[in-house]
Parts: structure tokens; C-alpha cells; sequence
């Protein structure tokens, strides 16, 4: 009787926790992980509102990035046993060498789309250095340049805080369970996590204003674009570059929607007449077909890129081997 109640406890700790890697099994790890996001996001919430009195919708979008951004490194650190600057997150020469092609990549694509568009007489410019107080993202009674600075800081909070979700955290940690199966092997391992994430990221979108099954397909396939730039690499840089720029220069630099929502300032105002089917319409680009073609140049330029600066095109497999603290 002892012995089988022992083998029962026993294989209920091996559910939980993972003795070779002493650590939390990966349900787990991420119950963890949405745990210490939810309180951090209510224990800072509650500050926010004692001292503004109240919580719009940039301000609470802004949050979650914070929340974000301080609760699944700590997660991370504290219940999957990883170093503080790993998630793709280890910034050196490298990272931001990425980062500055991302973010060159995040306006040359936006613009590739922009100019197609304007020779094929759907799109025309308005007026510039336009204002819309009533816009999705806005920033009240900022002035033009301030506003434009906060925008940039805005996607700036969405990139690193979305990146980090996704890939960096989820991706990392997904590929890390599957790779321990020999059945799957870290090559599939870092495959069916891209794949997964990506799609999740897809649906993270589908509840934004005016989507549709095509602008989550298309957002489902950005993610994949981004997950590539992860795992090619191991480092977040180039993600989020290319993340925080396309959002930024459709949005305030082009006036298009991003993901179905407006910002309050553009350096010009623009107006689309095309096809919605090929334009994306309310939705912006991401909700067209023609952001196929954004999205064709974008991971062949990414390709050449890391070529270029790692001296091949390959699967990281480091991103599905645990990186453990002592």
C-alpha cells in the first residue's frame, strides 16, 4: 500500500513539475505567467485609477504593456528557472543592429503598399499634419509634434509588450515543452511553436474594429513573418523594429487604420477608394490582399538579412533548448 501511494504521489509531481530541468511543467509555467500578469495589471490599475481618477482607453491599453513588460520576465525568472535577458531579449551590438533593419523594414513595406495603391488611383492625400480627437488613439490636446512622439512611444509599448507575449514568452516556451518529446526534435518543435503562436496572434486581432476572416488570416500570417525574424535569429530585435515602424508609419505618418484603429494624429491625412478586398478598407492594409505583397518582400528581405548579418538561413534551435539559471 505504501509503495503504490508513493508511485501515485510520484507521478503526480512528475504532472507538475519537470525534475531534470527543476522546474514547472509548461501549463504550469504559463498558468504562472497569466497569474502574475492578472495581478500586476490589477495592483497597478488600482494605483492608476487613485490617482487619475480614471482609465480611458489609451492609458489602459498602456498598461497592459507595463504589465506586461514587468510580470512574465519575472514569471519567467521565477517559476521557469530563465536568465533575465533571455525571451530574446539579450540586447547587445547584434540585437540592435536587428532592430535598426526591422525598423527600416517597418517603413519601406507600409510605404512599398502606400505607393501601389496610389498609382492604381485608390488613394489620395487630403491635407497633412492632421488631428482627430475622436480617433481610436488619441492623445487629447497635445500638441502635433507631441502627439506624433506619443504615438511612436505608444507602438512602441505594443511592439516590445506584444513580441514578448507572443514569441519571446509563449513561442520560447511552447518549443522548449515540444522539444523535449525525441518524436518531435527541436527543428519541428521551433515549426509547430511558430505556427501556434502565430495563429494566436492572428485571433488576438479578430475582435479589433471591422475585422474580418481576412485581415486575421493576413495578421496570422505577419505573425509567421515575425516569428521567422525570432527563430532565425534568437533575439527579439528585428520583431520589434519591424513591429513598432509599420504600425507607427501607417498610422501616423500614412493617417491609414492600423488593425482597424484610427490614431489622432498622421502626418498626412489620406483617404482610400479602392477595392476594400485588395485595400483592407476601415480595417487598414493588414485587412487587404494586397498586403500579400508587403508580406512576400518583407520575409525575403528578412531572409537576406539574416544571412547577411549570421552567415546563414537557419532554425536557432538554442530557441527550443532551456537556458536555466543556477
Amino acid at each position: 500500500m505504501a509503495e503504490d501511494e508513493r508511485g501515485i504521489a510520484g507521478l503526480v509531481v512528475s504532472v507538475v513539475w519537470n525534475r531534470r530541468e527543476r522546474r514547472p511543467r509548461l501549463p504550469w509555467r504559463l498558468a504562472a505567467g497569466a497569474g502574475l500578469l492578472v495581478f500586476a495589471n490589477l495592483l497597478l490599475g488600482s494605483l492608476v485609477l487613485a490617482t487619475l481618477g480614471g482609465i480611458d482607453g489609451v492609458v489602459g491599453q498602456s498598461l497592459f504593456f507595463v504589465t506586461v513588460v514587468l510580470a512574465l520576465p519575472t514569471a519567467s525568472y521565477l517559476v521557469g528557472r530563465r536568465p533575465l535577458d533571455a525571451l530574446g531579449l539579450d540586447v547587445d551590438r547584434q540585437w540592435l543592429r536587428d532592430a535598426g533593419f526591422g525598423l527600416a523594414l517597418g517603413v519601406i513595406l507600409p510605404t512599398l503598399l502606400v505607393a501601389v495603391t496610389f498609382l492604381a488611383g485608390w488613394l489620395r492625400v487630403t491635407g497633412t499634419f492632421v488631428r482627430d480627437a475622436d480617433a481610436g488613439i488619441a492623445f487629447g490636446t497635445l500638441s502635433t509634434p507631441t502627439s506624433l512622439l506619443a504615438v511612436a512611444i505608444f507602438f512602441l509599448g505594443v511592439a516590445v509588450s506584444e513580441e514578448l507575449l507572443v514569441r519571446g514568452y509563449l513561442l520560447t516556451n511552447l518549443a522548449e515543452a515540444l522539444g523535449g518529446f525525441e518524436r518531435i526534435g527541436r527543428r519541428w518543435a521551433i515549426l509547430i511553436a511558430t505556427l501556434a503562436t502565430a495563429g494566436l496572434f492572428g485571433l488576438l486581432h479578430a475582435t479589433n474594429p471591422s475585422a474580418s476572416v481576412l485581415s486575421v488570416t493576413n495578421i496570422t500570417l505577419f505573425g509567421i513573418l515575425l516569428g521567422l525574424a525570432y527563430v532565425w535569429t534568437d533575439r527579439l530585435g528585428v520583431a520589434i523594429g519591424l513591429h513598432l515602424a509599420w504600425n507607427a508609419v501607417v498610422g501616423a505618418v500614412y493617417g491609414l487604420p492600423v488593425s482597424g484603429l484610427t490614431v489622432g494624429v498622421a502626418v498626412l491625412a489620406t483617404e482610400t477608394t479602392g477595392p476594400v478586398l485588395l485595400t483592407g478598407g476601415a480595417f487598414g492594409p493588414e485587412g487587404g490582399l494586397l498586403v500579400l505583397l508587403a508580406l512576400v518582400t518583407g520575409t525575403a528581405l528578412t531572409a537576406w538579412w539574416v544571412r547577411r548579418a549570421y552567415g546563414g538561413l537557419a532554425l536557432r534551435e538554442s530557441v527550443a533548448v532551456p537556458s536555466l539559471r543556477e
